[in-house]
């Protein structure tokens, strides 16, 4: 029909027109809302994953050839980042590759991993002056950057034997036995007769270091102990790792509040893992109670504003390793919680919420696809600390992101085990 003979239809007959444009143009409004609306979401097991992959990309792009990493950059040109590094979260770094590793193999991410494996055995495990045949790593002021002096911290021989002996588990032989004793050893040499330890080794200000207390190295060290275990079943480092951890139970037993120690959760999940094999040298009830001790303090942590970009983290100011941490603690103990116990549906609610935090928190595109920022927003206001927090909060660091990926890889491996109850759809902050 040409234009011209639009115009000459009669008024019913443009009536009509009118009516079949309009429906026409309804149908496709119809469809398109279906479409809009009813498409699925992703689900969150392949939302995990993508991040997961993305993250792993960054890991093994941060990776030199010296098998160090690139320990710590910042997003925004103006922030110049200072020259350090930790040997810990090296340790720390491995250990989370390592774990999405077995889940995913990958060529590359394994050549990666051996690199930092070798870095780690060749320039931070070495002798004690005083007793030969125990080795450690130990924290170098001319790699960290600091003024302290050369020191051995607990919580790194635990690291390190926690990063060696994942790498056992994709390539037998990377360490060997004797060596991985002579670290066991060392953590050994560090324990009191109570079970606590002595924090740190500093042959400068006399051997071993009393007067600091760490957090979280009873916990690193006694998850070593029990990985080293696992590879070489000599009592001593079950006994060991045991006496840490009932320690800490029974220091804490009668606190109203208990800090969120998620090492110490790990490895209590680790040594409860290991009950259907031989009976283990601390009562099961005294360390479930302190678990849930540290759970129900974290759980008071949580963000549940749901107008906020916090919501389902646990850190007021927007950080992001204060939940990844929390929550490698909640599913580990998410991996030994009988079903019908009255805190575990609150748990999975909780990990679930703040999975979804940390999936929002992540850096999607460009040059820093895969990491994750050390907050997910800046503060108000002025002054120093505020500006400080400021600009480190698009600071990037390992850890940032080993914890994350920790706890991502553990969320799916408890959903894969039908572990955790989870959303059927999860829709995709924007």
């Amino acid at each position: 029909m040409k234009l011209t003979a639009l115009f000459n239809l009669s008024a019913s007959g443009r009536r009509l027109l009118k009516i079949v444009f309009l429906s026409v143009c309804i149908g496709f409004a119809a469809i398109f809302y279906v479409l809009k609306v009813e498409t699925p979401s992703p689900s969150l097991d392949r939302l995990l994953e993508d991040a997961l992959k993305d993250s792993a990309e960054y890991l093994v792009k941060v990776t030199h050839d010296d098998g160090m990493f690139e320990y710590l950059t910042n997003t925004n040109p103006a922030v110049k980042s200072r020259r350090q590094y930790n040997i810990l979260r090296h340790a720390g770094t491995i250990y989370a590759m390592s774990m999405y590793q077995q889940k995913y193999p990958d060529d590359r991410m394994l050549f990666a991993i051996k690199r930092a494996g070798r870095y780690l055995q060749n320039s931070a495990i070495r002798p004690l002056p005083s007793v030969l045949s125990i080795s450690a790593v130990w924290s170098d002021p001319q790699v960290n950057g600091s003024r302290n002096p050369m020191q051995v911290k607990l919580g790194g021989t635990g690291l390190g034997l926690v990063a060696l002996l994942s790498i056992e588990k994709l390539s037998p032989g990377f360490t060997s036995l004797p060596q991985l004793r002579a670290l066991g050893r060392s953590i050994l040499y560090m324990q009191r007769k109570d079970g606590s330890f002595y924090a740190k080794y500093i042959p400068s200000q006399g051997g071993l270091q009393g007067q600091w207390t760490s957090l979280y190295y009873p916990g690193e060290a006694a998850l070593g102990l029990l990985m080293l275990y696992e590879k070489d079943p000599d009592p001593l480092w079950l006994q060991s790792a045991g006496k840490a951890l009932a320690y800490l139970a029974l220091s804490r037993q009668n606190s109203q509040w208990v800090p969120a120690d998620h090492w110490a959760l790990l490895a209590t999940a680790k040594l409860l893992s290991l009950e259907q094999k031989q009976a283990i040298p601390v009562s099961k009830a005294v360390l479930i109670k302190h678990a849930l001790q540290i759970c129900e303090s974290i759980l008071k942590e949580q963000i549940r504003e749901p107008v906020s970009i916090y919501q389902g983290g646990f850190a007021v100011d927007g950080r992001t390793t204060p939940t990844a941490t929390r929550l490698e603690g909640l599913l580990a103990v998410l991996s030994f919680l009988p079903e019908e116990h009255a805190l575990r549906s609150k748990i999975e609610t909780a990990v679930t919420q703040g999975i979804t935090f940390l999936l929002s928190a992540q850096i999607r595109q460009g040059k820093y696809r895969g990491a994750i920022p050390r907050a997910v927003g800046k503060l108000s206001g002025q002054g120093p600390d505020i500006q400080k927090f400021n600009r480190r909060s698009t600071e990037i660091r390992i850890d940032y992101i080993q914890h994350a990926m920790s706890a991502m890889l553990e969320y799916l491996r408890l959903m894969e085990k039908k572990r955790l109850r989870t959303p059927a759809k999860h829709q995709s902050q924007k």
